[in-house]
């Protein structure tokens, strides 16, 4: 069994790449030390473990730190046996896994992001467009992947079920600010079904922040950036 003390996770409740790794110990049943840092500031634990990106998540297994959600939640799911594979196990499998996870990080929720500064009701509006294609797209991987069962894994959490679902937290939080709908059972039922199973899963519910919270932690990261940028 492992220590608290031998592994540490360096991260912040609401950021969806520390939630990744949150998760993925979680199916492991896997105990760690979470080491909350502060938006703002750095720990000199956090800028001696990741001097490359010096941000977080980090994960510290004894004394060796890994990078990167992605990279950590491959770690765990390669470092420890004890519960299910988090990866596919078929090459095939695992690259269109890792393919829609990069599609993710670097253009669906970007894009959902850049919403926030639109210019304008013309650019908000083709933007919001751009999330709803990128989703539709999302959709059929979904019932291609899944196979008709409950994730993207199969019947349990798995990598892509973790690489999408870290940010279902942030999604509702653009769809309160929006005042749209992003997941619905008329475009995307298979993704409405699974998103309600995987924020019930045991290895979810405890660590999936709040949506009322992240609109509140986003009022006062939006109230400081304003201050910070406001002339003197």
């Amino acid at each position: 069994m492992t220590t608290k003390s031998e592994v540490k996770l360096l991260g912040a409740w609401p950021s969806p790449f520390v939630l990744r790794a949150r998760i993925a110990l979680n199916l492991k049943s896997v105990n760690y030390e979470f080491h909350e840092e502060i938006f703002g500031s750095k720990s000199q634990l956090l800028l001696e473990s990741n001097p490359v990106y010096k941000k977080i998540p980090v994960l510290i297994h004894g004394d060796k730190p890994i990078c990167e959600s992605l990279i950590i939640v491959q770690y765990v799911d390669e470092c420890w046996s004890s519960g299910p594979s988090i990866l596919p196990s078929h090459p095939y499998d695992r690259a269109i896994a890792r393919f829609w996870a990069t599609y993710f990080d670097d253009k669906l929720f970007p894009t959902m992001r850049s919403v926030v500064g639109a210019q304008g009701d013309d650019e908000r509006k083709r933007l919001l467009q751009e999330v709803r294609e990128g989703l539709a797209l999302v959709e059929d991987a979904f019932n291609k992947i899944s196979k008709g069962k409950a994730y993207f894994g199969g019947d349990q959490i798995g990598y892509l079920d973790i690489a999408f679902g870290s940010f279902m937290g942030w999604l509702r939080v653009h769809e309160a600010s929006n005042g749209v709908k992003f997941l619905d059972q008329g475009t995307t039922p298979g993704l409405v079904n699974w998103a309600e199973r995987f924020g019930t899963h045991d290895a979810v519910k405890d660590v999936l922040p709040e949506t009322g919270k992240l609109m509140e932690f986003a009022k006062f990261m939006k109230a400081k950036m304003a201050a910070a940028s406001a002339p003197k």
